[in-house]
């Protein structure tokens, strides 16, 4: 497949608590195709820890 499913754009960034539902989407973007881009961003807001991960579509070339 060339580009994302479901009309989902390229580069995607998913935020959330550190926590299992965050894990999921992230590993279900891998599951459609998505490819980790870099590491991930981590912080904490007061109360919990948050994470950020950018993910690709990757090219075909």
């Amino acid at each position: 497949m060339s580009t994302p499913p479901n009309g989902l754009p390229a580069y995607r960034v998913l935020t959330g608590p550190d926590d299992e539902t965050f894990c999921r989407r992230v590993s279900e973007a891998i599951e459609l195709g998505y490819e980790l881009h870099a590491g991930p961003a981590v912080t904490f807001d007061g109360e919990r820890v948050v994470v950020a991960q950018a993910l690709v579509w990757p090219t075909r070339r």
